[in-house]
């Protein structure tokens, strides 16, 4: 059993809207969808709902792998929901969202890997919902260019696959994943469409060097990615599976890596203690198009 250990006090945050927090909630076990807000245990959960805005998991709760920093379970997942799409199509439009983040567990048990799921949740979102802006946060879906294709296809705003982790570290965070084949799936997107905003995200507090992290900017930017997220990892539990917290990085340290990756030419960076990659993603997207920094 590994220890928990106690926040630093930089991760105190103000009270949400209880009553907008419940109306989200009172929504998403209505239509029986999942967020990835709920699921991965993200400590911004009373922020975003607050503000009305989450990330929507398709595919079910149960994922073909168990990555060590992750909170959703693993195994084997149930049977893929024909109707899901629409389901998440008619809550965004009950939320009134102007921008959503799409993600999904990996179903590595699939022909598809899932990849036909994003399309028609995407499809059913823009079809249902005018203007909407979808951006979608995938598994690696083995870096095969069929299938990255058709979610290039369908046009989202924003694709988005994260490397996590420094690649030294990449096996030991997660062992069903690849660095090198996460970087292949940005650059596949890249090649497929040189417009579409490509989008990672890197955690800190696993046991990585300063210099190692700077290292995977770089590897990132090589591949064209547009927007970069850094935030602090923290574990979801003491069971084995997941690691413990090597270091809480301080929000200087976080500064540091938003300037760097801003003198890089990354159009966006957000850093900071309690950014994930989803977090302010709507901040993101139009900070990316016009260049500007990023709030935190």
């Amino acid at each position: 059993m590994t220890e928990i250990r106690r926040l630093p006090q930089w991760f105190k945050q103000p009270l949400p809207d209880a009553n907008q927090v419940n109306r989200m909630k009172d929504n998403f076990r209505r239509t029986k969808l999942h967020t990835v807000c709920e699921s991965a245990h993200c400590p911004n959960l009373g922020e975003c709902w607050g503000r009305g805005t989450a990330t929507f998991m398709i595919l079910g709760d149960v994922c073909t792998r168990a990555c060590r920093f992750c909170a959703i379970d693993a195994g084997r997942p149930g049977e893929v929901d024909d109707y899901e799409p629409v389901h998440v199509a008619q809550a965004i439009r009950d939320l009134n969202l102007r921008y959503v983040v799409i993600t999904s567990v990996a179903r590595d048990d699939l022909a598809d890997e899932g990849a036909g799921q994003f399309v028609k949740t995407i499809f059913e979102t823009k079809h249902l919902i005018s203007p909407i802006k979808v951006e979608v946060l995938i598994p690696d879906f083995s870096a095969r260019r069929e299938l990255l294709k058709t979610i290039v296809d369908a046009k989202p705003e924003v694709i988005s696959h994260n490397i996590e982790t420094v690649s030294r570290l990449s096996q030991k965070v997660r062992p069903q994943a690849d660095y090198q084949r996460s970087l292949e799936v940005l650059r596949l997107v890249k090649e497929m469409d040189a417009l579409m905003i490509t989008k990672s995200s890197i955690m800190v507090g696993v046991g990585e060097t300063f210099e190692e992290v700077v290292e995977s900017m770089k590897d990132l930017l090589a591949v064209g990615c547009d927007i970069l997220t850094v935030g602090q990892y923290l574990s979801p539990s003491t069971s084995r599976r997941h690691l413990p917290v090597e270091r809480f990085i301080s929000p200087d340290e976080f500064a540091d890596y938003k300037k760097i990756g801003l003198s890089l030419g990354f159009r966006y960076v957000a850093s900071g203690p309690l950014v994930r990659s989803s977090y302010l993603a709507e901040e993101g997207y139009q900070g990316s198009l016009e260049g500007k920094y990023a709030k935190r």
